[in-house]
């Protein structure tokens, strides 16, 4: 093999290792409460790696959150291509959102926990934000193909609905939290789509 192969596959394979420790640390214990040092104890890599990879610490919190955005797209998009009509893939969000929030280390919304440990401005809220106009616009576009009057107003409030399930989870340590939701949310889609 070249050596310039090598060394692609070597600093890919670091850079998948920093992302797979912050994303354990950051996710478990906060993107400001764990230093540099823990992740890249955790990773098994030299500090000048982490810096070649992603220039500094802001730079990685950014890239954790955009792979958990990434991420949180592909499954529940997968996800919902289990139901069968809009109205269902319009409710099973929350099902999807129940199914998260029962799986072991569940410790609530990433991208709430950073932005409640972040400034304003940023990586965090920047990325924040993609994350946030994606939920919304996911509920808006179900909603339109459900055929709500309102697709806005509808996709607004399960956004609403969706933000307190999260919240309720975690902060209450309540499983059925989404599946609560889930009950009004179905009041909400059934007086829109009337």
């Amino acid at each position: 093999m070249p050596t310039g192969t090598s060394e692609t596959t070597d600093r890919t394979s670091a850079r998948e290792r920093l992302l797979a420790a912050a994303d354990e640390l950051f996710y478990e214990e906060g993107v400001h409460t764990v230093g540099i040092d823990r992740v890249i104890e955790r990773a098994g890599v030299a500090k000048a790696t982490l810096y070649s990879a992603f220039g500094s610490k802001d730079e990685l919190i950014r890239a954790y959150l955009m792979r958990r955005h990434a991420t949180r797209q592909e499954r529940m998009m997968r996800e919902l291509e289990r139901f069968t009509t809009p109205r269902e893939r319009l409710l099973g969000v929350f099902d999807v959102l129940g199914e998260i929030q029962s799986e072991p280390g569940y410790r609530g919304c990433a991208f709430a926990n950073a932005s409640a440990e972040s400034p304003s401005g940023g990586a965090v809220e920047e990325v924040s934000d993609e994350t946030r106009a994606w939920t919304r616009n996911l509920f808006v576009d179900l909603a339109r193909n459900a055929g709500a009057k309102d697709p806005e107003l509808l996709g607004r409030q399960l956004t609403l609905l969706y933000d307190g399930a999260t919240t309720s989870a975690r902060m209450d340590r309540d499983p059925q939290a989404a599946a609560a939701a889930r009950v009004v949310a179905e009041s909400l889609v059934d007086a829109a789509i009337a």
